[in-house]
């Protein structure tokens, strides 16, 4: 297959991804959020989870997509080394998202900065947004697609603390970045934690947290903890789905980090909405694509 061949190939198959995530949630995702209607009592809790599963239902019967704001794409790539097509990625993932804007159909919510006009079909200066890293050694591509929309990019930040603030300082900004913000962005969320030493690469690892499957954990047991106190301590609040009082302010924490510098400590936060588009596909070096998102379903 020639480099030419291989573009459209994989744009043609990433409009058809784009257009069953933007319909259909993740299979673990689905499983948190029955989970967290099992854990409310509150009959208005219990009723607006049925509203979500209901609605989710519909963009599946309909084929439209399961919220209005179908965001920006993001693509979180890992490419093998050895992937012989790295050189055309990025071309087909812009083409697959301009085709996707009229087929799936997207929202057009892309807007150029300086002459303040939509672009129409979701690609414009540096959008799609796309993130690489290289796995040496191996010969697949992997992309994880997520739709940012934006109630769940405004409650994003990012602070450096000295280390003289200590962790509790960390844990008390995601705390009330998401009690202060978290409350419009169509809550339980995926909170997205990032820990680093500068606000670049903590907001880096906060969103790779949150792109993480739910139900994975930080592989260091402090990690782990951290995850776990700030799920609890989130929860306590009874902020609740959509605000309106319950057990569930969060489905899942995410921690991820990074060594830092000896006089820094940084935070970053990202938060995802229940409707959490987050689609993971996965190529052979021919091509041949697994959905790793989404079980028994074909595109």
């Amino acid at each position: 297959m020639n480099n030419n061949e291989a573009r459209e190939q994989l744009a043609v198959t990433m409009e058809k991804f784009i257009g069953l995530a933007c319909k259909r949630l993740p299979d673990d995702v689905l499983e948190r959020l029955k989970e967290c209607r099992e854990n409310e009592t509150s009959e208005i809790q219990k009723a607006i989870y049925d509203t979500y599963f209901d609605n989710l239902k519909k963009a599946e019967e309909l084929n439209r997509p399961c919220c209005q704001d179908t965001g920006l794409l993001h693509f979180y790539i890992d490419c093998g080394s050895e992937f012989p097509y790295m050189g055309i990625v990025e071309e087909a993932l812009r083409k697959a998202t301009a085709k996707a804007t009229f087929s799936s159909p997207l929202r057009q919510n892309t807007v150029d900065y300086f002459y303040e006009r939509n672009t129409n079909n979701n690609t414009g200066e540096r959008m799609p947004w796309i993130h690489w890293d290289i796995i040496p050694g191996n010969s697949d591509l992997k992309i994880c697609t997520y739709f940012a929309g934006g109630g769940c990019c405004l409650p994003g930040c990012a602070k450096v603390f000295k280390p003289s603030d200590g962790y509790a300082a960390i844990v008390k900004y995601v705390f009330d970045a998401v009690t202060d913000l978290g409350l419009n962005a169509c809550p339980p969320l995926v909170v997205g934690v990032g820990l680093g030493h500068n606000m670049e690469n903590a907001a880096v690892l906060s969103k790779k947290a949150y792109l993480r499957e739910i139900g994975t954990h930080h592989p260091h047991p402090k990690g782990a903890k951290l995850e776990k106190d700030l799920m609890e301590a989130l929860n306590s609040v009874g902020i609740g789905a959509q605000g309106l009082r319950g057990k569930q302010a969060a489905m899942a924490v995410h921690v991820e980090s990074s060594a830092r510098h000896t006089a820094t400590i940084a935070v970053g936060v990202n938060v995802a909405c229940y409707a959490h588009r987050r689609g993971v596909i996965t190529f052979d070096k021919d091509l041949n694509y697994t959905l790793e998102s989404y079980k028994g379903v074909t595109l």
